[in-house]
């Protein structure tokens, strides 16, 4: 007869992208995840697998909730551009929000991660893929209605705004100063007149 868990598998989970994003994947060791999710080292083993097995839930995890946030905002009624604006100040926002500076745990992963591991690879590839998706039809929509006048390709110009995003994403890291990310919304936006 299996044995009732007696911890909340969600809770545990939040708890890990928690760790893993505030320590990275390599500097956190299993005596870490135990203490910190607050669960024996046997129910870790039985309930997520290893250390990495863990990694690719949680990065999977947070890559739905935030995934999720930026498409909520991305297919908004509003105009192209303000559309753009709106979740470039939401990414921007969320970043000077956490006093950790952690910057964002996809990011970290592909840093930190990707280039040693083709499951973190593929999976942040994917990832990629569908937020560039994301910008190149508000972009085109943008382009259509006449209200994004620059005439480059959308793809190319999704390319730039996503890229635009990982940079934030990273800076964040290193300062808190809004009036950077202000800069650098502003010249994105610029891009796209």
């Amino acid at each position: 007869m299996a044995r009732t868990k007696d911890f909340d598998e969600d809770e545990v989970l939040k708890k890990a992208v928690d760790l893993f994003w505030l320590k990275g994947y390599n500097a956190t060791s299993m005596q870490d995840l135990v203490d910190g999710l607050g669960i024996s080292r046997s129910s870790l083993y039985d309930t997520y697998g290893d250390k990495h097995s863990l990694f690719l839930k949680a990065l999977e995890s947070y890559q739905c909730t935030s995934t999720a946030k930026f498409v909520q905002i991305i297919e908004s009624d509003k105009p192209a551009k303000e559309t753009i604006k709106a979740l470039l100040n939401f990414i921007a926002g969320n970043l000077l929000n956490d006093k950790s500076q952690k910057g964002c745990f996809m990011v970290n992963a592909e840093v930190e991660v990707a280039l040693h591991d083709k499951e973190v690879n593929d999976m942040i590839q994917k990832n990629d893929e569908n937020l560039e998706d994301a910008f190149f039809r508000v972009i085109k929509k943008g382009q259509e209605s006449g209200e994004i006048s620059n005439p480059q390709n959308a793809r190319a110009l999704a390319r730039f705004v996503y890229n635009t995003v990982k940079g934030i994403q990273v800076t964040a890291k290193s300062t808190n100063d809004r009036a950077v990310f202000d800069d650098i919304i502003s010249s994105a936006l610029m891009v796209l007149v």
